[in-house]
Parts: structure tokens; sequence; C-alpha cells
């Protein structure tokens, strides 16, 4: 039987089924010559919300389900599946998507029809948060008020990795593994994925490396995998059916993690979104590495 590798749109997808809710800022006073806004990513229109410039946006994409009034926005469809005549219908100014959107081909088109489209490069780092909150900032003229956002989020961040850093003096990292199962084929994360950043930010290790993307879970890499921890997102437990049903994995039975039942659950634009709330979701992964090996 073949199986098909993950490209990152299956990642992006599972981040599209958030379903939590926030406490924003409150709203600025609303100017009718503010630019019109279609955010392309969930963490981008966190930032949207952050900002208190929810009032200018004509559109979103699937992922962007958090805050919980970014669902009751209109939607311009999957990511990496926009078109040229849903984003132009919505009249925007600017369009804030990251270098994973597409296709290539429809930007071009909305550019020539002149809206603005900031490209916000994806590399799973601390910069990518960053940069996505300057160029909501730009898009949406509001870059004082973005340079405060940045300033406080740069502080948590800081004081999540010191942290970090200082537990990692005092004993080993927990190798750690993470498993995308929203489908029948759940797979497993190597290096250059945005789970394999999130693990290393909150003082773990990949207990796989090697590779580079996702490749399928297999008896073989369990076993010499041999995580202390399997991490993965609630939405993965929900499309298993439970917790219990995602234990009963015939592969998972091989790692030290089955032993102690060792599993950590984070929602998955949370976890995997490079956001806003990234310090916050680091700092509660990290406390939890802790936990599991005490």
């Amino acid at each position: 039987m073949s199986h098909r590798l993950p490209q990152r749109r299956d990642v992006l997808r599972l981040l599209g089924a958030s379903s939590l809710g926030t406490t924003v800022l409150p709203l600025f006073a609303q100017d009718a010559k503010l630019p019109k806004l279609v955010t392309v990513s969930g963490a981008i229109t966190e930032v949207v919300y952050l900002l208190g410039a929810q009032a200018q946006l004509v559109g979103t994409d699937t992922t962007s389900l958090y805050p919980a009034a970014a669902r009751s926005t209109p939607k311009v469809g999957y990511m990496r599946q926009l078109s040229a005549e849903g984003l132009l219908s919505l009249k925007p100014d600017a369009i804030i998507a990251t270098n994973e959107s597409g296709p290539a081909v429809v930007l071009d088109q909305v550019r020539s029809a002149g809206v603005k489209v900031e490209i916000i490069e994806a590399d799973h780092s601390w910069g990518e948060v960053q940069r996505k909150v300057q160029a909501v900032g730009r898009a949406a003229a509001r870059e004082a008020q973005a340079r405060e956002l940045q300033a406080r989020l740069d502080t948590e961040w800081g004081q999540v990795q010191q942290r970090v850093a200082a537990a990692a003096g005092k004993g080993r990292k927990p190798r750690v593994l993470f498993v995308l199962s929203h489908s029948a084929s759940p797979q497993v994360s190597g290096e250059k994925t945005a789970a394999h950043s999130v693990i290393g930010f909150a003082g773990g290790v990949n207990a796989l490396g090697g590779f580079q993307g996702y490749r399928p879970m297999t008896a073989e890499a369990m076993a010499s995998a041999a995580p202390d921890i399997i991490l993965t997102s609630t939405q993965s437990i929900e499309a298993h059916g439970g917790v219990d049903r995602f234990w009963e994995r015939p592969e998972l039975a091989l790692t030290p993690a089955f032993r102690k039942r060792s599993l950590i659950t984070q929602d998955a634009l949370l976890l995997l979104g490079f956001g806003p709330r990234m310090p916050s979701a680091v700092a509660e992964l990290h406390e939890k590495f802790l936990a599991a090996l005490a």
C-alpha cells in the first residue's frame, strides 16, 4: 500500500479546525479611510484583532477561526486554493498572506488589479511572528500599535526562552515525537517543520531527524525514535475518536511514551500557527515537558 506524504497544506488545513475564544484589545475609533484588509493565515488574522483593526477586515481564509469572531467573517477559501475573482470581489486595499498561500498566479492577478499584496516568509522562527505583526501594522495603517504589540510579545518571548534555557541546564531534554493524525494514515514530523521548531523552543528534542517534512508513522520509525512524549493536536485526537482510540495505534506500543501514556495535546493553530500566542503556547508546552519527565 502506498502512503501519501503530507504537504504543508495538510498541516495548514488542520490549523483551520480551532474553535477557541479569546479576549482582544478594545476597538479603536473607526476611520472610514482606513485600508480594507483580507488576511490569508489564521495567525495573521489574530494580529489584526489584537491591533483592534477587525472592523477593517473584509475577508479571511478558512484557517482564520481564532478568535471566535473571525469565524463569521466572509471567507475567501483555503489559503492554497485562492481565486482572484473571490479576492477582488471583496474590494480590499491590501491582502496579507504568507509564502504558503497561493496559487502564485492568483496573487499576481490581484496585484495587477492594483491591490497591495503583503507576503510574509514563513520559516518557523520568532522572526516569522515579528514579520506578521509588522506586516499587519503597515497594511492596516496601525504601525504605532504594531510596535507596541511587538514590544510586549518580544518581552514575553524573551521571558519564556529564559525559563527554557534555565531548565535545560538541570536535566536531559525530553525526546518528543509530533504525530499528525487527522486521517487514517498518521504522519510524523521531521526537520524543517513547524512542529520541529516548536519542540525545540519548548526545550525538547525532535525524536526523529535525518529527513525534512513528514513521513508515514511506521513501526520501524517508532521503535528507532523512542520518544518520551507524543505531541499532537487536539484536532488529531478528535479525528481519531478520542485519546483511547489514539493509543490503540499498534506503532505507538513500541515507544517509551506508550508505557507511560505520555501524551500532550494542544490546539493546532496555537501549536503550529506561529502567531502572537506563541509565547504562551511554548510556555505551556515547556511546563508539560517538565511534568512528563518528573
